[in-house]
């Protein structure tokens, strides 16, 4: 039976973070609020955590779409190959903030999510919690929403009811207020212009 852990969206207790990240470190899953919907993740380097998360999904791990939280930008460039001026600007403008950008993967990106295009798609959200976690834990965590079954509400919102529905599956669900029910914007930057491959909560500033 999964922890209901309610921490501050402001002022995180540093005290609830520590125990989040504790359990992250020892493969465990957690669903923490973003500055969109809802998350799923764990700790990126552990594959046995990662594959729960594509079952959780129920999603084949080669066929999963997963994106990364970053803390800020220095920890962003260690995923990615170097990022051109123009994008760097882009990146620069529009983050913390309600997107996720598709770049060019790094060698330090686990065996585990290179596709083909060799491409990773990476967030920094508005949100102090999952910022502070990741922070702490000292790597990225893997991220992605939870759909909610009733296809009106696509994501959920409510920690509480989210408690309810997954209670058995993971280990922690931070309480950090009601969620977006708006995915983040997802911007493709490995071509020569960004492209814009879902529109969500994020106005792209140019």
């Amino acid at each position: 039976m999964s922890m209901l852990l309610k921490i501050h969206p402001e002022n995180p207790s540093a005290r609830a973070i520590g125990k989040v990240v504790d359990i992250l470190r020892e493969g465990g899953v957690i669903i923490y609020p973003t500055d969109t919907v809802y998350g799923l993740g764990c700790d990126i380097y552990n594959s046995r955590a990662v594959e729960k998360v594509a079952r959780i999904k129920g999603v084949k791990m080669k066929a999963a779409d997963f994106s990364f939280i970053c803390h800020d930008f220095s920890h962003l460039s260690e995923y990615t190959k170097p990022i051109a001026g123009s994008y760097f600007k882009l990146l620069r403008k529009n983050l913390p903030g309600p997107f996720t950008f598709i770049l060019q993967a790094s060698n330090n990106v686990p065996k585990l999510f290179k596709n083909k295009k060799k491409t990773v798609g990476i967030r920094i959200p508005e949100n102090n919690i999952i910022l502070e976690i990741v922070r702490q834990l000292g790597r990225p965590i893997l991220t992605t929403s939870i759909h909610d079954d009733d296809e009106v509400i696509e994501y959920t919102t409510d920690p509480e009811l989210i408690h309810e529905k997954f209670k058995l599956l993971v280990d922690v669900i931070i309480d950090g207020g009601y969620g977006n029910n708006i995915p983040s914007t997802v911007v493709d930057c490995t071509d020569s212009e960004p492209l814009i491959v879902r529109q969500g909560l994020g106005d792209l500033k140019l």
